[in-house]
């Protein structure tokens, strides 16, 4: 998973099982400790668009300024 010039690119996993099927999207490391993320943490997926998913915390933290990437 290399940083790109937009963003992190991922590959959407799917897994079928006889009971179920799902579909998996893993979060770069470099990603989840700039955030904080810790293992556990509640989040909630919101659809803006057909291209556009919004990531937020369920229990929103104080905002820190980030380091660029660029």
């Amino acid at each position: 998973m290399a940083m790109q010039k937009d963003g992190y690119e991922i590959k959407v996993q799917k897994v079928e099982r006889p009971t179920n099927r799902s579909y998996y999207v893993n979060l770069p490391v470099a990603l989840a400790e700039a955030l904080g993320i810790k293992k556990g943490e509640s989040f909630l997926w919101h659809v803006e668009d057909k291209n556009t998913l919004v990531f937020r915390r369920a229990k929103p933290v104080a905002a820190k300024k980030l380091k660029s990437l660029g």
